[in-house]
């Protein structure tokens, strides 16, 4: 039976509530950067994790230990010390098709940007006009990828231009701007609002938000991401992605 509009948003809050908690950061690769407490290593572990963030999840929290491993457990340090040489760097696979040469240039690149910006806060900041932050990855991506890189890099840092749904940015960005008083998202980021926030969009949400009729679109891309933002803000306008919880946890729950 089709839920009104009360109701599902009733259902949806109570959704949030099971899975907003710190009991989530368990089995979640948000555990990852819950190891930090200085911003900088925080928003490093955070976006390598975010990247490699797709498959199971015990396999993407083992790889990112194994990431981290190799970053001498001192994410920001190791990033602005490194030196492309570094043969800690040197083995093949680290994460499915994530591979050293990968995760050496996010080294490499990270250390440019932090030598010119205090926080990777400052690469995400959205215009007035703009609705949500898909440009702003736009630009994050020109910037990130403003050095010389293998073209495979590429596909490791999500293209809002090509209809990408930008899942792994999107909870990299929800992660550090959302903020309530439950302990999961850091809210480090106090310069862009949670308003402009979108939902991670995997197969998981999506399904769950074709069969509460928050989406139509049958493809997982941008068009469907803003098409679940429209109707997520219309529960909560301030702080619609924290929905992500109600989609996710239950998608994750129904396998």
């Amino acid at each position: 039976m089709k839920k009104s509009f009360l109701e599902l948003k009733e259902y949806l809050d109570d959704q949030v509530l099971i899975y907003n908690n710190i009991q989530f950061i368990e089995s979640d690769p948000i555990q990852i950067p819950h190891r930090f407490q200085q911003k900088n290593d925080i928003e490093i572990a955070a976006f390598i994790t975010a990247t490699i963030s797709w498959g199971n999840r015990k396999s993407i929290i083992k790889s990112a230990v194994h990431i981290l491993d190799l970053l001498d457990n001192s994410p920001y340090d190791f990033v602005k010390n490194f030196n492309e040489n570094d043969t800690k760097l040197w083995q093949k696979s680290i994460h499915r098709t994530f591979n050293a040469n990968d995760l050496r240039f996010f080294c490499i690149s990270l250390q440019k940007i932090y030598s010119e910006h205090n926080s990777l806060e400052n690469l995400f900041l959205s215009q007035e006009n703009e609705t949500n932050l898909f440009p702003a990855i736009s630009r994050f991506r020109e910037q990130f990828l403003n050095i010389e890189h293998e073209k495979r890099t590429e596909k490791h840092v999500s293209n809002p231009k090509k209809n990408s749904a930008s899942k792994r940015i999107n909870m990299f960005l929800r992660w550090m701007i959302r903020k309530d008083e439950n302990g999961v998202d850091f809210g480090l980021w106090q310069n862009i609002p949670m308003s402009k926030l979108s939902c991670p969009l995997d197969v998981h949400s999506g399904n769950i938000a074709r069969e509460l009729n928050l989406l139509q679109r049958k493809q997982n891309d941008r068009k469907a991401v803003e098409e679940l933002d429209e109707n997520l803000r219309k529960f909560d306008k301030n702080d619609p992605v924290k929905y992500d919880y109600a989609l996710f946890g239950n998608g994750v729950n129904l396998k």
